[in-house]
Parts: structure tokens; sequence; C-alpha cells
């Protein structure tokens, strides 16, 4: 037993013999950017935070980022209307919340431009009510979030479908043509515009929580 004991001793103090190694300079390990976290991290001791974790995975954090989000498309993207609409989600949600408003606006500028009654009880009609339904849609440039997206879209079909009969079922397509002629074109370009919007809920109304 002794005799191992001699032969031990010299391997053991080969292993922690550091007489020859040479002094580290103070300038040789910078510390400055490492935080006790992460060296307990490194070192096994602390496992890794989930949220670095999924940082890391490349996976998105909560809340509403999505995949093809931009600036001017901002939160959740609505659910398929009749399971197939929109086409395609070509033009941003803000782009198109501007084009809600400008669109009522110019079927309602209608009635300042003649002096037909139904074309101006028309106009008053269709423009108000797109501006006030905008106005409360669930999207970001509205005064408040009270109609799902999704009611928006359809509300985006009826107020185009509704530009476009409208000279037709009321008869102001004859006493006032060139007013009848704009609502018509508002209304189909309405309609294009809603196959290709990206339309994305702000805060998810109407939208059960998980």
């Amino acid at each position: 037993m002794s005799q191992d004991r001699t032969h031990e001793a010299p391997e053991i103090r080969d292993v922690f013999d550091v007489s020859n190694t040479e002094p580290l300079e103070p300038g040789d390990v910078d510390l400055s950017d490492i935080t006790d976290e992460q060296w307990q991290s490194d070192a096994g001791i602390l496992a890794p935070s989930p949220a670095a974790e999924t940082s890391n995975a490349g996976e998105p954090s909560e809340g509403w980022k999505n995949d093809g989000e931009s600036a001017l498309s901002v939160g959740q993207p609505s659910r398929p209307l009749l399971g197939r609409l929109p086409l395609a989600r070509a033009i941003p949600q803000d782009v198109h919340s501007a084009m809600d408003y400008l669109d009522a606006g110019g079927v309602m500028a209608g009635a300042f431009l003649t002096s037909c009654p139904k074309a101006k009880a028309a106009s008053w009609l269709m423009g108000g009510s797109g501006i006030l339904a905008s106005s409360l849609t669930d999207y970001k440039l509205s005064l408040a979030k009270l109609i799902p997206i999704e009611a928006h879209e359809a509300i985006d079909y009826g107020f185009g479908l509704s530009a476009i009969a409208a000279p037709f079922v009321l008869g102001y397509r004859k006493t006032a043509p060139h007013v009848a002629a704009m609502h018509v074109a508002i209304g189909i370009g309405t309609i294009v515009a809603s196959l290709f919007t990206d339309y994305r809920a702000y805060r998810g109304v109407g939208r059960r929580a998980a």
C-alpha cells in the first residue's frame, strides 16, 4: 500500500504543479462584458432562461408579432372571409385604412356636385356610413376599436356593391350622371382593393382569448 502511494504522489504533484505556468497579464482577460448569470450559465451552474432559448431559436415573442408583419400592417391577420378572402395580402392594412376614409369622403363629395335629391341622399348616406364604420373598426387608424376586422372586411364589400348599385337602383344614373360615374368607380376600386388587402386586427376585438 505504501508503495502505491509513493508512485501516486509524483503523479498528483505533476497534475497540480503550476510552477512552470506563465502568469497572466492584467490585460489578457477582459471580464467587463461577462455577467454573473452568463458565467454561471456557461459553467453549467445556471440553466439558460426560457426567454433566451426562445430568442436563440428565432421564434417570435408573445403579442402581435406575426409572419409578414410590417410597419404598415400591424396586428393579427384576419380570419379568411368565406374561407378564401382576401385573395392575396398585398396592400398593407394602414394603406387600406387610409383608402377607406378617402373612398367614403369621395362618395360623400357627390352631395356637393349635384342638385339631384336622390344623388345627394345616397352620397350622404353611403359616405357617412363608410366614415363611421372606419372610425370604429379594430385597426390602427381608427378612433375606437369596436368592429372586428372580419366584419369590416364584409362591410368593405357591401360598401363597394352599394356604391355600384345605388345609381341604378335610385335612378340618378340619368339625373346625375357625373356623380353616378364617381360612385361606381369608387365602388369598383373598393372591391378590388379589398380582394388584395392584408387585413389585420389591431387589438383582436371579438376574438376569444386562447
